[in-house]
């Protein structure tokens, strides 16, 4: 376990954050300005924080030299030495599980290779593999997608999932984009105003009303984890949840396997009745946990299948009008088409 706190006064503003991160991906996303880097820049030693406390399973990096904190460091660019090919420049990170880090992130192909003739998806999997072969105890991305474009960001993405699934570090990832964060962390660490405002499991956050202020309309919803029980030929895929089935576009995952499906509050309607007649092939029987009625024309609904939970952003208009109540059944109704290839990993 990584327990952090870090303090820094700046000019007119002061981070101060403590929070706790497992194994595995940590995301610490917020707002351009909410201390996200400079976190992760205290923890690293790179910047000279009035307190950093940086705990790693008891032992105290905080007091260690930047050098001495078996920390591997991902920037948003990939800063490849030019003049070396991709095999040098992995190595120059060292060689710790040189064959494995090769094989897991796909560089195969790319050993003989300069820099200058790599996409920018492909130097940023170099620029990971050399971090990791430092054979680091914590692994810091800061950014490490937002210089790509689309495409390149779809090729990078399933070798973080990919390290997710087959690390034990704690690996703290900063993000603005709530895309990459419901694909890739297992955890959550929001910040505002370089204050951390919320920290927990993933699925446990995001289906917090109380998350809405702070993540914003756009990215406040929910996630979904199932299994693949199915590509149909109509160019759908099958998934079942805890909460029902869901049906998503694309044939993504293979059968059996585990895929997670972020469900943004906008996109969710909701009925006190089973809906009939209608092209929305989602419907899922739920129970309203809470209503959190916004100061605008919005209320965010908080609803429960099973051990799974969901959010709905509707008006307050609608709300009166069906008289939505805490512990009313309901369904949620959502289109297959509203969920994006990005939000299904």
């Amino acid at each position: 376990m990584l327990k952090v706190h870090i303090i820094k006064a700046f000019d007119g503003f002061t981070v101060n954050a403590a929070f706790e991160a497992p194994a595995g991906i940590t995301a610490i996303f917020g707002p351009s300005g909410s201390g996200k880097t400079s976190v992760i820049r205290g923890v690293a030693g790179l910047l000279d924080c009035d307190t950093a406390d940086v705990d790693l399973s008891g032992e105290q990096l905080g007091r260690l030299a930047p050098s001495k904190r078996k920390i591997g460091y991902v920037f948003q660019d990939a800063r490849l030495f030019p003049h070396m090919t991709v095999l040098k420049n992995l190595r120059y990170g060292g060689t710790h599980d040189e064959a494995a880090v090769i094989a897991v992130l796909g560089l195969a192909d790319l050993l003989d290779r300069y820099p200058a003739s790599l996409s920018g998806g492909e130097k940023q999997r170099v620029a990971l593999g050399r971090a990791l072969m430092s054979a680091p105890e914590i692994l810091l991305l800061d950014e490490p997608l937002s210089a790509l474009d689309g495409p390149r960001k779809a090729e990078v993405l399933p070798y973080l999932e990919a390290l997710r699934d087959q690390t034990d570090i704690p690996i703290l990832y900063v993000s603005h984009d709530m895309g990459e964060v419901t694909r890739l962390a297992r955890h959550i660490v929001v910040l505002d105003d370089g204050q951390v405002v919320l920290s927990g499991p993933l699925e446990d956050v995001l289906a917090d009303p109380a998350a809405v202020p702070f993540l914003g309309v756009q990215d406040t919803g929910s996630v979904l984890t199932g299994r693949v029980v199915g590509h149909a030929d109509d160019g759908l895929t099958k998934i079942e949840t805890g909460a029902g089935a869901l049906w998503v576009p694309g044939s993504v995952g293979r059968a059996g396997g585990m895929l997670r499906v972020r469900i943004p509050a906008q996109d969710v309607i909701l009925s006190t009745s089973p809906p009939t007649g209608m092209s929305a092939l989602n419907v899922l029987s739920v129970t309203i946990a809470e209503l959190q009625r916004g100061v605008d024309a919005g209320v965010v609904v908080a609803l429960r299948a099973g051990n799974d939970r969901l959010l709905a952003r509707i008006t307050k208009r609608s709300c009166d009008a069906m008289g939505l109540a805490e512990g009313m059944q309901v369904f949620a109704i959502l289109k297959a088409t509203a969920i994006a290839p990005d939000d299904v990993g």
